[in-house]
């Protein structure tokens, strides 16, 4: 008689996966949400802490796996305390060995749609016919009343702390407020552990008020830069003449909040055409002022550094 036969299902410790990161795997999202509603811990299956497990869920897609991964799962299925008392949840099928002990040795088999079922039954008569329901993370209305600020920039280039001082210019004003947050990803970096990292660093200051809004079409930012308050962008040194975020914003009539130094270009004015971070000790919030702003960033980036400004020097 098998060790599956004789242990019969238990009552779920964890959730156990492969990648972790909700914001760039869909599996991943939903093993965090299926842990909140078994209200276990969410874990790597290679992770030490899964030892304590009696009976984790493993909720995998093989397909993920690295081949050295691949390996090192089917050694700690041989040396797991769990490995004979614990859950599957399968979210496709490419039959190979691992996923074949897998099955085999799994108490409760789930399958994520029916078309995994056919493929299964053959195999295992019990697997169970599931699926996998909505994993929306954050399901917030965007406030339409007061301030709003947008920030867009390359990941890696978030500077949490200067959002401080936003945080605070905001809070000093008063009135209701909004942060929307946009990423690109430079070619060749990843949307990795560090942009959670971030992320999670600017809900913190700015609590319930941050929207994150992922990776956004050219399109949606231009939509997004004519209709927030602000643009928010912030950089190592300071802001440079070849930031094409800002001088895009700019186009657009946003007022922008950056920060300056002295290799900032000569022709950014602070409360001009920008408002330099460091210098601000009380965000404009008139539609005079407002309009003013908006009004000298564009005719600064048509003009100075516009298309334009730049054909005409390159000809010489």
């Amino acid at each position: 008689m098998s060790e599956r036969s004789v242990r019969g299902p238990g009552v779920a410790d964890g959730v156990l996966g492969y990648h972790l990161n909700p914001l760039t795997c869909g599996v991943a999202k939903f093993n965090l949400l299926l842990a909140r509603h078994l209200a276990v811990p969410m874990l790597s299956v290679f992770d030490d802490r899964a030892f304590s497990m009696v009976h984790p869920v493993l909720s995998l897609k093989q397909s993920e796996f690295s081949d050295a991964d691949s390996a090192a799962l089917a050694a700690r299925l041989d040396t797991a305390p769990w490995r004979g008392g614990f859950s599957l949840f399968l979210h496709a099928w490419t039959d190979t060995d691992v996923e074949r002990t897998l099955l085999s040795r799994a108490v409760t088999v789930y399958c994520g749609n029916a078309e995994l079922v056919a493929q299964l039954r053959v195999l295992r008569a019990d697997v169970q016919d599931s699926w996998c329901p909505s994993t929306l993370l954050e399901p917030q209305r965007f406030r339409s009343e007061g301030l709003s600020v947008f920030a867009f920039g390359m990941a890696h280039k978030v500077r949490s702390e200067l959002h401080r001082t936003v945080h605070a210019l905001l809070e000093r004003t008063g009135q209701p407020y909004s942060v929307y947050l946009s990423t690109a990803l430079h070619e060749g970096t990843a949307f990795d552990e560090r942009f959670t990292v971030v992320f999670d660093e600017l809900q913190e200051i700015y609590g319930e008020h941050i929207f994150f809004l992922g990776y956004m079409s050219d399109t949606a930012v231009y939509n997004y830069l004519i209709d927030t308050t602000f643009f928010a962008a912030f950089f190592d040194k300071g802001v440079r003449a070849n930031n094409t975020t800002v001088n895009a914003a700019m186009a657009c009539g946003s007022v922008v909040l950056t920060n300056f130094d002295d290799y900032s270009p000569a022709v950014f004015d602070h409360m001009h055409n920008v408002i330099d971070i460091h210098r601000c000790e009380r965000l404009p919030t008139d539609a005079p002022t407002l309009q003013a702003l908006a009004d000298h960033a564009r005719a600064t980036a048509s003009g100075p550094l516009g298309w334009d400004a730049l054909v005409s020097r390159m000809r010489g």
